[in-house]
């Protein structure tokens, strides 16, 4: 799919961008893979690890459309991964999540248009389903905004989608590097917000394939979810320390107990696939009548019941302590 073609990545330096370059030069032959984002040194040490032809290195920032226009000149597929995401600073410096999350997203809309971009995917996160803190409410803005501008873009213009999932495994700045810092300091008691807590939680290169197969997928408006396993905080101590002690520290501004991908107030618009999820969009597309209970693939999909939610502390499927131990030693 993506062999001869032009590929940008918005915050393409962050863990899922140097993952997403990694598999893109392994499985396909792209005429340009171009990392847009708007930290010169991060780009730098970038270019010494994928410095293939093909590579080109935008600095930018998705807070300014022009150079975002500039930069998505002749580019075929987008996947919009730039956000500031550190709930905590969220909470305490909403004027700047706003600038980025959302404005940045319409920035994102209005270049792919402008030049019109083949397909573009805009990364989520599970806090953007009945969202409690400011980072939640920003994506889930953004999500509105990228399933509303099928409608912007006409019949013959960019379609857009949405990619949904959880914790990514030793991403930069979540829990798994934090406690292995900690280990590593000779701590024995790691600090847990709260012992109660459950997560969804995915490997990159899961992540990375599964936005791999959604530009496969796509039919525009869908906001799609995959099936992914959960962990309880108590086994991913005992994953790094052998025990189950802990020091409790008490809930961070914005944080949940639990998270949800699936709310139970969408399941009438949600679609379950083998492996996945999809939220079909609430509003209707005045150019198109699209059946998302069959993707481009050919997959078929069956509603879900009503009240449905998925949701990390109920989730079937859950790590035990050995899999969260084999998965640290992979991420890290």
């Amino acid at each position: 799919m993506f062999t001869g073609k032009v590929v940008l990545v918005t915050g393409g330096t962050g863990s899922f961008g140097h993952r997403f370059v990694k598999k893109m030069l392994e499985n396909s032959q792209p005429k340009k893979l171009i990392i847009y984002s708007r930290d010169e040194l991060k780009q730098f040490d970038m270019q010494q690890i994928y410095n293939a032809p093909c590579m080109r290195y935008f600095i930018g920032d998705v807070r300014d459309k022009a150079r975002l226009t500039t930069a998505m000149k002749d580019v075929d597929y987008v996947v919009h991964a730039a956000a500031l995401k550190q709930v905590p600073a969220a909470e305490y410096n909403p004027q700047e999540c706003i600038k980025t999350n959302i404005d940045g997203a319409q920035n994102v809309i209005d270049a792919a248009i402008a030049n019109n971009v083949s397909r573009v995917i805009a990364l989520s996160t599970d806090k953007a389903a009945n969202p409690v803190n400011l980072y939640g409410a920003t994506k889930l803005a953004s999500d509105k905004l990228f399933v509303a501008a099928n409608n912007i873009s006409g019949a013959k213009g960019p379609r857009f989608s949405v990619v949904r999932y959880g914790n990514v495994v030793g991403s930069r700045g979540s829990v798994v590097p934090f406690f292995k810092k900690k280990v590593d300091e000779g701590v024995t008691v790691l600090p847990v917000t709260d012992p109660n807590m459950t997560r969804f939680w995915i490997t990159l290169d899961n992540g990375v394939e599964f936005v791999f197969q959604s530009f496969l997928r796509m039919q525009g408006g869908e906001i799609f979810v995959p099936k992914i396993p959960s962990i309880h905080i108590l086994d991913l101590v005992e994953a790094f320390t052998g025990s189950r002690q802990y020091e409790e520290i008490g809930i961070r501004p914005g944080e949940k107990i639990h998270e949800m991908m699936v709310p139970e107030e969408v399941a009438h618009h949600s679609v379950e696939f083998d492996d996945h999820f999809v939220i079909r969009p609430p509003i209707n597309f005045f150019d198109r009548n699209i059946d998302y209970f069959k993707n481009k693939l050919g997959e078929t999909g069956q509603p879900v019941q009503k009240g449905y939610e998925y949701h990390s502390g109920t989730n079937p499927h859950f790590l035990t302590v050995n899999e969260l131990k084999q998965l640290n030693e992979s991420a890290l």
